[in-house]
């Protein structure tokens, strides 16, 4: 007898106790300990309302299914999903089915379903294909994960309400195939991830100054040359998507309702281009593939009629690659030096009646921007090309703040909002972790009444730093927070307790990204150091452990004992600790380098004679002293700096001791205006007040056209070696400014130091 039918015939006082024993019962008898059970304890993002129900779903390791109509392509997703679950699949032909997709036109939103599951079914319904596939992807997650790599032997859901929308209609991931390529299987696996996220845009990075990476029939040297870069150490990168191989990731994506988005950038990001055919350039130069970052001074002529002939022929064959209503243009750095001095741009500034280059630039684009409109496109770029005015038509992707997206809203446009604040997914965990990444609200109320809107957000993965195999642990888990805020909506991720919800479900959503391969990282930084005086002034140093359930282990220079995280060790000289990272439980072959020098000024009183930046403050007033070193990222957090000042340093050692050796880091980077010092001056004195040369450098600075970005150590030549001195003065004087052939030539240069390393004889 049914149970509902058994509980009416029972008296009320044995109602509760019965029920609770057969459905107890009832688990055990149909569940069992080989049949695993699903959960929407780790759904991922947070639907909008989830309600238990009475019943459970058991499947037996079969299951009937009613497909709906016009629906083979995500037919085929589905059936492949349950094929590798090993579950077996039969077509409905009247009668109850187990898994059932229903229309229901009463639900508006595109994406929007509701699931019902109870014992008798699973049931998803719709408005539209879409939202079919987003309700079949959240029933997916609620299954158990051992139905990622199997379950044979079915499996049991609990009933249940699930009604859901998105909050924002565009909730995409730009992956950057240019700095370093990735492979086409490697690109259909983050659509899948995507897709497991619910995710519906991947904004695709197909050009760039450092590779050009779409086949154009029309015009071959785009792939025979500009695909191809040489890299410093004499080795080759490279490699380019055939058209072929487009049409099968645009197919892939297609069947999980993700809309690529292909990237042409324009005017600027375009060496690659111009190293195939140097004609688009303003000066005819022949250039390399570049294989350095950065900005570079050669864009797209905007004085030559060539220039766009090329630019409509590369769209015409993009435009049928892609059958989406967008593509990207850029439209981002792009220095107008070039155009200031090509006579053809000046010629057509006048001719369409210009009054800079920035209007030029935005000319340039609503150009192509009304080409693509005779296909059927719109176009989007990144802020800038609001400077000089926003071009009809164009959606906008705030990335510097969120200064473009209010003016981009102000002016009636569609934002799509991806800041580097919360949402660069390159960018080190120490600028932006997990945390940070989940509290990113985009939808601010100043950003809410306007004519224009906020179309939805993006992470973005910049590959300079990131081959293919670093990918995903620089998006995965932050990605995952901003797929939950772009879904959930700001009101529910910013709601009080919402972040440590969050990390309950995450910690039931890590399984299913393990089983599907997914590479993630750490949620946060995995260690802070920190530094302090010791017995005897030696330097102590404490790595401590952050983040949930972090460890660590290594070794001081490789040698010694072994050294934990959390247990104070002693540093004596110079000398680093490659401390391995622990995560829940497993080493992760994972580590962090932390270069220390023990020296004899470590943490005694410093005055400085300048206004360090609020950006790098390299730790507050005792970072030259904190015995911590810099590493090739002046963004590490232990790099002191100070834009177009010199930088001015006095340690007392506390008694006369004998000077043996000083040294200092410094850093290069011109791209981002980081010169070396012009030169370096080290002084010693006994009573503060009268003062005589230790060591000097200069001049050090060698300005290079050919941008490195490194860390440098500067050491010191004893004009006495072990003098005696209580103070030790140390004169680092800036480069100046940004000389001629720079980017910003003229703006001031900023200078970074890493320690004032001061060595005594005790």
């Amino acid at each position: 007898m049914p149970l509902p039918d058994l509980e009416r015939m029972m008296p009320n006082r044995f109602r509760d106790a019965m029920s609770l024993l057969l459905l107890l019962l009832f688990f055990e008898s149909c569940a069992g300990p080989e049949r695993p059970v699903g959960s929407t304890e780790g759904l991922i993002p947070l639907p909008q309302s989830v309600e238990s129900r009475e019943g459970t779903y058991v499947c037996d390791g079969g299951l009937t299914v009613d497909w709906p109509e016009g629906w083979a392509a995500e037919r085929a997703v589905v059936e492949a999903w349950f094929e590798r679950a090993g579950l077996a699949l039969t077509e409905a032909s009247g009668g109850t089915a187990g898994l059932v997709f229903e229309p229901d036109a009463t639900i508006e939103n595109v994406e929007g379903y509701r699931i019902e599951v109870d014992a008798s079914s699973m049931k998803v319904y719709a408005a539209t294909p879409t939202g079919w596939f987003r309700g079949w992807t959240t029933l997916r997650k609620m299954m158990p994960v051992e139905c990622e790599t199997g379950c044979a032997e079915g499996f049991v859901l609990p009933g249940v309400l699930i009604e859901d929308a998105p909050v924002l209609e565009h909730r995409g991931l730009l992956l950057d195939g240019c700095r370093h390529f990735q492979d086409v299987d490697f690109v259909k696996k983050q659509i899948e991830t995507l897709a497991l996220h619910g995710m519906n845009v991947l904004h695709w990075h197909l050009t760039e100054d450092q590779g050009w990476r779409i086949e154009i029939e029309s015009r071959p040297r785009l792939t025979e040359v500009g695909a191809w870069r040489t890299e410093a150490d004499g080795s080759r990168h490279g490699g380019f998507y055939t058209q072929e191989d487009i049409r099968e990731v645009v197919a892939f994506a297609s069947a999980r309702h993700i809309e690529v988005i292909p990237e042409i950038e324009m005017p600027g990001h375009s060496s690659a281009a111009i190293a195939a055919y140097p004609e688009l350039g303003c000066t005819g130069d022949t250039l390399e593939v570049p294989h350095r970052w950065g900005v570079f001074k050669d864009i797209y002529c905007a004085g030559k009629e060539e220039t766009f002939v090329f630019l409509e022929e590369v769209l015409d064959e993009v435009v049928e690659l892609f059958p989406g209503p967008r593509i990207h243009i850029g439209g981002d750095e792009a220095p107008k030096v070039r155009w200031e001095e090509c006579p053809l741009c000046q010629a057509r500034m006048k001719e369409e009646g210009l009054a800079n280059e920035e209007e030029l630039q935005r000319w340039f684009i609503g150009r192509m921007g009304r080409y693509l409109a005779t296909k059927g496109k719109t176009i989007i770029g990144w802020d800038e090309i609001l400077e000089g005015g926003l071009p009809e038509g164009a959606a906008v992707q705030s990335w510097r703040g969120m200064e473009g997206a209010a003016e981009g809203v102000h002016l009636g446009a569609d934002v799509v909002v991806s800041p580097t604040s919360h949402c660069y997914l390159d960018y080190p965990l120490r600028s932006t972790d997990l945390e940070e990444a989940y509290g990113f609200n985009p939808l601010p109320d100043s950003l809410t009444h306007g004519p224009g809107r906020i179309l939805g957000g993006e992470g973005n993965m910049w590959t300079e730093h990131a081959p293919q195999e670093r990918v995903e642990s620089k998006v995965y888990p932050r990605l995952t927070a901003l797929a939950e805020v772009y879904w959930s909506g700001p009101d529910r991720t910013t709601a009080e307790g919402a972040y440590g919800r969050f990390l309950d479900r995450l910690d039931r959503f890590y399984p299913r990204l393990d089983a599907i391969g997914v590479d993630y990282g750490l949620e946060t930084t995995p260690f802070a150091v920190e530094t302090r005086a010791g017995v005897n002034g030696k330097l102590e140093v404490l790595i401590r452990s952050k983040g949930r359930g972090v460890e660590g282990r290594g070794q001081w220079n490789g040698a010694g004992p072994t050294l934990s995280a959390d247990e104070p060790f002693t540093a004596e000289g110079r000398g680093t600790v490659e401390m391995e990272v622990g995560q829940r439980g497993l080493w992760t072959g994972q580590f962090e380098t932390v270069a220390l020098d023990g020296h004899g000024a470590v943490f005694r009183p410093i005055e400085l004679g300048y206004d360090y930046s609020p950006w790098y403050t390299g730790g507050g007033d005792q970072a030259l002293v904190d015995g911590r070193l810099g590493s090739e990222d002046f963004r590490d957090g232990a790099w002191q700096a100070k834009q177009g000042q010199d930088m001015v340093a006095t340690v007392d050692l506390g008694s006369p001791q004998a000077i043996t050796g000083m040294s200092t880091g410094v850093y290069l980077y011109q791209d981002a205006w980081i010169f070396e010092p012009e030169s370096i001056l080290w002084e010693g004195s006994t009573d503060g007040q009268s003062w005589f040369t230790l060591a000097e450098h200069g001049p050090l600075a060698v300005l290079k056209r050919d941008d490195r970005q490194l860390r440098l150590d500067v050491d010191a030549e004893m004009d006495v070696p072990g003098q005696e001195a209580r103070f030790v003065r140390m004169t680092a004087v800036n480069a100046g400014a940004c000389p001629d052939w720079h980017a910003a030539a003229g703006a001031d240069s900023w200078l970074f130091l890493d320690e004032m390393v001061v060595r005594t004889a005790d």
